[in-house]
């Protein structure tokens, strides 16, 4: 563990957690929402530190990033913990175990270790993924400030609920996000992820005004969050407030490899076409299916004239643009290389 870097001091050795949108309040002994940082006789220390679940590499285009470094492959890392409860959450085993037991699972692996099997790698990038990093976000730090020293771009998959000051800490050092925007309504993320909305939102805009790559994922779950209003006003938001260059992947949802949703069925797939012409009528540029394979709108499309740039089937990906550029027309396909 490790004294963690953003918290403040307070009355008889309470402390106040300055690392995600809770801002939890701890008295000695005393964890916040996130079951690994804890208040150690009146200091903050960050219990998963170092404290690997996943180390393993991965296509970017899983986290999903499509924009990003497109056919490449990332090292994926993560520490166990997480600061939503989400009832849809696929990796509940690893983002929930801490705050039911009081050993923190993992291995050590220090940063300059996740450094080094990088360069061995040759990886282009490391994702700091499979939970929220901000949970993990000294750790994190750490080896974001490792990586950027050796050109080795750094990327978040993230719930987007982290602090302004957790933002101001990390961002000098963030090259890329995918943000899990995961509903539109304050009633949606307090009743099934334990959050609010509005800093999600709020981190959005940050990114977008820090020049951090960023694309956006909604999960579209059955009676929750699949209604024609819901995805018309989170594709409003990405059009009006981040840009209409933002790509939205909308995916689909499993009862199967979910933590409290089991009973609930697959998503449609005219769920997911319906949410893909929701987003090309808000103007947005690319917009993406994920989930069904074999389903037509996870390839890059050029804006302008339709002409497929990008071509994917699963994680085989086929570029035919011409260096960032749509190779029939010219017109530019927002791809960051």
């Amino acid at each position: 563990m490790k004294e963690a870097y953003l918290y403040e001091k307070t009355a008889k050795k309470r402390v106040k957690c300055l690392n995600c949108a809770h801002y939890c309040e701890m008295a000695p002994g005393i964890r916040g929402a996130c079951g690994v940082r804890e208040n150690v006789n009146g200091k903050l220390y960050a219990l998963n530190y170092g404290r690997t679940v996943a180390v393993q590499v991965d296509p970017v285009e899983k986290k999903p990033l499509f924009h990003f470094l497109p056919g490449s492959l990332t090292l994926s890392i993560a520490a166990a913990g997480c600061n939503f409860t989400c009832v849809n959450c696929q990796n509940f085993e690893i983002s929930q175990t801490p705050k039911k037991m009081k050993d923190i699972p993992g291995q050590e692996v220090s940063p300059q270790e996740i450094i080094e099997l990088a360069k061995s790698l040759n990886v282009p990038s490391i994702s700091y993924t499979y939970v929220e990093p901000t949970i993990f976000s000294d750790y994190a730090l750490d080896v974001m400030k490792l990586a950027k020293e050796q050109k080795i771009r750094n990327i978040w998959v993230t719930n987007g609920f982290l602090s302004k000051e957790a933002f101001d800490l990390v961002s000098p050092f963030l090259d890329a996000a995918n943000v899990d925007i995961k509903g539109f309504t304050e009633e949606f993320y307090q009743k099934n992820c334990g959050g609010r909305l509005e800093p999600v939102l709020e981190t959005c805009k940050r990114m977008k005004r820090a020049g951090i790559w960023i694309e956006i994922t909604t999960l579209v779950i059955p009676t929750l969050n699949d209604s024609r209003f819901v995805l018309e006003d989170i594709a409003r938001f990405i059009a009006q407030d981040l840009g209409k260059d933002v790509p939205w992947h909308v995916t689909q949802f499993s009862g199967l490899i979910s933590w409290k949703l089991k009973s609930l069925p697959q998503t449609p797939a005219k769920v997911l076409k319906m949410a893909y012409d929701i987003g090309k009528a808000a103007g947005l540029k690319y917009v993406y299916t994920g989930n069904i394979p074999g389903l037509a709108y996870e390839n890059t499309m050029c804006p302008a004239c339709g002409e497929i740039c990008v071509e994917r089937e699963g994680y085989i990906i086929s570029r035919h643009d011409k260096n960032g550029k749509c190779g029939n027309c010219g017109e530019e396909l927002n791809i960051v290389d």
